[in-house]
């Protein structure tokens, strides 16, 4: 009743393959799309950009990236923070040292930047993996924040070695620095959501992506039947390097506007874009969105309930976050270990069958 694929039949491959082959999918991201494009812009404030919205599709772009490496090609990685770091520092080298050049392709070349060295530190994964890919990775975070810590290079030499984003324009509408308005912060961040989003869609459904479930699986019968694992690992941490540069310059030149490297890309930074995925689902693009969701709405809505509906002081209830965050993701990991796009898949399974037993 709610959820139906009768009746939907594809007459070409063309339409079988398409992104969203069951109407009600297509016509349910359509609307999304059409709200996020065509009213929210006209009712965000600046409150729900800085707390809510901007963040959320941000980190977005952060857990897609990371769901790519670790989710679909089986790589773990704890060195987010540090490779989010990479695009933010050299997003601000590109503004400050290209000033004319519009910002989009600013961070566009911060992400390639960001996937070229996550490519370097990538090399291991062909001699290791598991809990030693994490340590290394981890390793790459510690150097990546001493790097832009003690090379003054990297924050052009500032006495405070902070890095503030320089006011830049598109078609005349200042997207960064002081004077950007919070509807442009957010609609930057959603073009760029919605397009990395729809190619990751698509990268992980084609070739490339079953190849890296293939290395995820078995990576030694995925190298017996012919998948090459040196391309396929590079591969993977290439473009979720690329998704977490871009969202370690959007972090940087939209949301924050100023960023000192220790505060704002540490190791809490990896872990917190870790259980994102852990919670919305490894292998899962909707995952991704869900478990960004879901840890930037957490934090918001515990402070509201307990400093402002119960009046708490605010470092008590920074501390019953952590406490709150953490339970819930070992009772994710206890009782359903693919996240909350397991639980909508489920959901979806009830509805198509409804209002008969399953």
């Amino acid at each position: 009743m709610f959820y139906r694929e009768a009746g939907d039949f594809s007459t070409t491959y063309r339409e079988d393959s398409q992104t969203f082959p069951i109407k009600f999918d297509r016509y349910r991201y359509y609307v999304v799309l059409a709200v996020a494009f065509g009213v929210i812009p006209f009712l965000i404030n600046d409150y729900w950009a800085n707390a809510v919205l901007v963040p959320f599709l941000i980190y977005a772009i952060a857990a897609i990236g990371l769901n790519i490496l670790t989710g679909y090609c089986g790589q773990v990685s704890l060195g987010t923070g540090g490779f989010m770091a990479v695009g933010a520092y050299a997003c601000y080298k590109l503004m400050t040292g290209f000033p004319d050049v519009p910002i989009a392709i600013h961070i566009f070349l911060s992400g390639g930047i960001t996937a070229a060295v996550v490519t370097l530190f990538g090399l291991p994964s062909l001699r290791i993996k598991g809990f030693y890919l994490a340590v290394a990775t981890l390793a790459a975070q510690f150097f990546l924040v001493w790097l832009f810590n003690k090379v003054p290079w990297f924050y052009n030499y500032s006495a405070s070695g902070q890095i503030s984003a320089p006011e830049r324009t598109m078609f005349g509408i200042a997207f960064t620095g002081p004077n950007t308005e919070p509807w442009a912060q957010y609609m930057i961040c959603l073009v760029f959501v919605t397009i990395l989003a729809i190619v990751a869609r698509n990268l992980t459904r084609g070739s490339v992506g079953r190849t890296w479930m293939a290395i995820r699986d078995m990576d030694i019968a995925a190298e017996i039947i012919g998948v090459n694992p040196l391309r396929s690992k590079l591969t993977a941490f290439a473009v979720s390097g690329f998704y977490v540069g871009v969202a370690g310059a959007l972090f940087f030149s939209v949301y924050l506007g100023a960023a000192e490297v220790g505060e704002s890309f540490g190791i809490d930074k990896s872990f917190l874009v870790l259980f994102m995925i852990i919670i919305g689902g490894l292998g899962s693009i909707f995952g991704s969105f869900a478990g960004a969701a879901f840890m930037v709405l957490l934090p918001v809505f515990l402070k509201n309930v307990f400093v402002g509906g119960l009046g708490w002081p605010t470092d008590l209830a920074a501390h019953l976050q952590f406490i709150v965050s953490g339970g819930l993701i070992v009772m994710f990991l206890i009782l359903e270990p693919h996240g909350l796009a397991q639980l909508w898949r489920l959901a979806k399974e009830k509805l198509r069958l409804w209002p008969f037993p399953h």
